[in-house]
């Protein structure tokens, strides 16, 4: 079964990899029409084999954006991130629920932008027989349920315990980046800041107008500059109304023109310091 699945080197940094995971986690399954067992790009095996292909590998970074899966393959991929001789640093790129919020949470770094979630919550799975059969099935989760706390322990630290870690998988608890930060499930909140562009030749033209400098502008935005100190305007003699010049008088077309170019002037300030 095909999943939202990428892994690919980045170009610049030969020992990066970039593994993308946008879908459900789940092993490989058998095709009752063709006999086929078909293998998942989201099974522990089908990513143990192309992290292999790589070779030495000094930083795997993992972007998620799933609702979870199997617990069996989930657990299989967090101790397989565990035992890598790499950096491994999980993007959270808008949801890790249930078991890919375990992915997450095995690996060495965990950052979320702010508006991204993870969901924890105990495992659950589907059961038939007798009532004998039903109650063993209660236990065995128990059993699983206590192995994979492990995983969100050992993540945390000290920032929380497991008496509270299992109040919170009880009530399938969904966390901002805030909370799972305060909780020492995630390293760091991704911020995304605006890209300072330099300003076109029509920014310019219209800056000129004002008399203003708008690569000094952004180069103070980005700190690369400091403003220069600003010096009292020239005082004038005042004129009398003999020796006052008479204004000069601009076609109306002139007039819009520079209008215009003020109000585009002062719409780029409010852009820069906004």
């Amino acid at each position: 079964m095909r999943n939202y699945y990428i892994i690919r080197q980045q170009a610049k940094n030969p020992g990066t990899v970039e593994l993308y995971i946008y879908g459900t986690i789940e092993g490989d399954w058998y095709d009752w029409h063709t006999g086929e067992v078909i293998e998942s790009e989201t099974s522990a095996e089908h990513i143990r084999k192309q992290l292999q292909a790589y070779g030495d590998l000094r930083r795997v970074e993992i972007h998620i954006n799933s609702l979870g899966g199997s617990v069996r393959e989930a657990n299989a991929i967090a101790n397989m991130l565990r035992r890598l001789d790499a950096e491994t640093v999980a993007y959270i790129d808008a949801f890790a629920c249930s078991a890919a919020s375990a992915i997450a949470c095995a690996c060495k770094q965990v950052i979320m932008p702010r508006n991204t979630v993870l969901m924890i919550h105990n495992p659950w799975m589907e059961a038939v027989g007798n009532a004998g059969e039903l109650r063993k099935v209660a236990d065995d989760l128990d059993v699983l349920g206590e192995a994979f706390r492990t995983i969100y322990l050992d993540k945390a630290g000290d920032k929380l315990d497991e008496k509270q870690l299992i109040k919170m998988l009880d009530a399938e608890t969904y966390l901002t980046a805030e909370q799972a930060y305060e909780y020492g499930l995630c390293d760091e909140i991704e911020t995304f800041d605006a890209v300072m562009q330099e300003p076109s030749g029509d920014d310019r033209q219209a800056a000129a107008k004002m008399k203003i400098d708008l690569g000094k502008i952004c180069a103070m935005v980005r700190g690369e500059a400091k403003p220069e100190p600003q010096e009292p305007p020239e005082t004038k003699p005042e004129q009398t109304d003999e020796t006052k010049p008479e204004p000069e008088k601009s076609p109306e077309t002139t007039e819009k023109s520079e209008q215009k170019a003020a109000e585009r002037a002062e719409a780029l300030i409010l852009k820069f310091f906004n």
